[in-house]
C-alpha cells in the first residue's frame, strides 16, 4: 500500500530468487523499503537478507519499518536481526516499540537513525456493504434483542481475548441479554488457542452467546459484520498502541470502542487519526490496568451514547500524507 500511495515515485518488487531483476531495480532506486514482519517469512528466510545487502554494496539507503519487536517470535526476529543491521534508517510503527527496541542487544549494534511513523489503516469503510453468512447471524441475534459486544482481529493469547468474554459474563450476572461476536480468525500455532478460547466460554457460561467469524474475504464483508455490533472491547496487556491496526479498524464502522489506554501520554503524537477518534470518543480509554468492571462500566455507557459521525476516510488520507512526509523528511 505504501508503495501504491507514492505512486510513480516507487515500485514494488517480487523477492523471488530473481537477483537480477533486484539488482536492475535497486540501481535505478535511491532507496529501499522493507515492511515487517512478513507473512510466509519461512520461504524468505534469507532473500530480505540478500536484497538488504545488495542495496547497501551498490550505496543506496535501507529503509525498514518493524511493526512489532517484543512480541514476534524470536525465529521472526532472527530473519529481520540482519536486515535491521543493514538498515541506514528505521522507522518504527510506535513509540512503544522503538522503546521495546531501544533496551534490546541489538540496538546497540544498529543504526542510531531511527523513527516513530505513523501507519495508516489498512481497511477502510466502504461505500456499500456486502452481507454474508456472519452478518446474517449477528442480524438475527440483534433481532432477538440481544446486545451485541464485538471485538475484530486475528484471536491469540498475547491480545488477551478472553477479557471480552469476561466483560460479556460480567454484563450477563447485570441482566444484559448479551452475544460476543469475534470478526477474525484462531492463530494457529503450539498453543491450544481455539480449545483454550471455547474452555473459556464454557467455564464463563457463555455457550450459546458466542461466534466466531473465522476469516473474512472483503470489506464489504468485514463492514456488514460491523454494522451489527454494539459496542467493540479490548483489553490490552499493555494499553492500546497505534500499531494496533485492529482497534482502528473497528472505529472505523463508527460504533463505540472501548480499550485500555496507553501507559505513554504522547502515545499517539505522530498519529492524528487516533487522536481525533479519541478526542471525538470514538475509541473510549478506561485506565490501562483497568479490570473487568471498569470495562464493563463504559461499555454500558458506550451502548447509551448516541453514535459519533466521524470523517474516517478523508481523515485516513490526511494520514498517509503524514506518513508519506514522515518517510521522505527523515
Amino acid at each position: 500500500m505504501l508503495a501504491v500511495k507514492f505512486g510513480t515515485r516507487a515500485k514494488q518488487n517480487v523477492l523471488d530468487f530473481q537477483f537480477s531483476e533486484l539488482r536492475t531495480a535497486l540501481r535505478n532506486s535511491d532507496v529501499v523499503l522493507f515492511n515487517f514482519p512478513i507473512v510466509a517469512w519461512k520461504k524468505k528466510l534469507l532473500e530480505p537478507f540478500l536484497a538488504a545487502l545488495t542495496a547497501r554494496v551498490l550505496r543506496k539507503e535501507v529503509i525498514v519499518i518493524p511493526h512489532e519487536w517484543d512480541a514476534l517470535n524470536w525465529k521472526r526476529r532472527a530473519v529481520l536481526t540482519p536486515v535491521l543491521m543493514l538498515a541506514t534508517r528505521i522507522c518504527f510503527s510506535a513509540p512503544e516499540i522503538a522503546d521495546e527496541f531501544a533496551v534490546s542487544p541489538l540496538s546497540r549494534i544498529t543504526t542510531d537513525h531511527r523513527d516513530v511513523v505513523p501507519i495508516p489503516p489498512n481497511i477502510l469503510p466502504t461505500e456499500r456493504t456486502r452481507p454474508c453468512a456472519f452478518s446474517e447471524k449477528l442480524k438475527q441475534v440483534r433481532q432477538q434483542g440481544k446486545f451485541v459486544l464485538g471485538q475484530f482481529g486475528s484471536i491469540y493469547p498475547q491480545k488477551q481475548v478472553t477479557a471480552a468474554l469476561s466483560v460479556a459474563a460480567e454484563l450477563h450476572k447485570r441482566g444484559v441479554d448479551v452475544f460476543v461476536a469475534f470478526a477474525g480468525s484462531f492463530i494457529r500455532g503450539q498453543d491450544n488457542v481455539e480449545q483454550d478460547f471455547f474452555n473459556t466460554v464454557k467455564a464463563l457460561g457463555l455457550e450459546d452467546r458466542v461466534a466466531v467469524s473465522g476469516f473474512v474475504e472483503s470489506p464489504e464483508e468485514l463492514f456488514a459484520i460491523f454494522q451489527e455490533v454494539d459496542v467493540f472491547c479490548y483489553l490490552l496487556p499493555d494499553g492500546l498502541s497505534s500499531r494496533r491496526a485492529s482497534v482502528l479498524a473497528a472505529a472505523a464502522s463508527g460504533k463505540p470502542v472501548v480499550v485500555n489506554a496507553p501507559r505513554r501520554d504522547n502515545s499517539f503524537e505522530h498519529h492524528r487519526l487516533f487522536q481525533q477518534l479519541i478526542d471525538t470518543g470514538g475509541i473510549r480509554l478506561v485506565p490501562t490496568d483497568a479490570d473487568v468492571i471498569t470495562l464493563a462500566d463504559e461499555v454500558s455507557a458506550a451502548s447509551q451514547s448516541e453514535r459519533i459521525q466521524f470523517p474516517f476516510n478523508p481523515e485516513a488520507q490526511e494520514l498517509w500524507n503524514d506518513a508519506l512526509r514522515a518517510i521522505d523528511n527523515g
